[in-house]
């Protein structure tokens, strides 16, 4: 089932149709370049810690089943946002849907956690819009 959507007029105004193919490839470019260099900055913080102390989002929980510390697991998962990050670059279809598989962890973390609700709201919507990149790449075949 095809969803409409909106396609430009010769005007320039949008009408009901098919998205205008320069449109699609700009939100493509969009959505792909912040998936791919946030996961990245956001993964390399988690050596360096500059943007917060990051082991206050973890849930207790999680340093009570692995048996290694806080830092060590967040370096981890440092490790895996920059993989996420890169894999998004190169494989936009596959990428997304890693990105919004791990901002569902994420999410589910945090409100383990019982706190950072805003945080949790943030990253579902950003897990819609790793989902919305995950069509526009389907779609262009990338």
């Amino acid at each position: 089932m095809k969803t409409p959507v909106m396609k430009t007029s010769a005007n320039g105004s949008a009408t009901a149709g098919s998205l205008a193919p320069e449109t699609a490839r700009q939100a493509f470019l969009l959505l792909r370049t912040v998936f791919t260099v946030a996961p990245i900055l956001f993964g390399l913080d988690k050596f360096l810690n500059l943007l917060t102390d990051w082991t206050l989002y973890l849930a207790p929980v999680v340093t009570s089943v692995v048996p290694v510390s806080g830092q060590n697991i967040m370096s981890a998962v440092g490790v895996i946002e920059i993989l996420a990050g890169l894999l998004v670059a190169y494989r936009p279809r596959i990428g997304s849907l890693v990105v919004a598989g791990w901002l569902l962890g994420i999410i589910i973390n945090l409100l383990i956690l019982g706190s950072f609700y805003d945080v949790a709201l943030r990253d579902f919507g950003l897990l819609v819009g790793a989902l919305a990149l995950n069509r526009l790449a389907t779609a262009a075949g990338k």
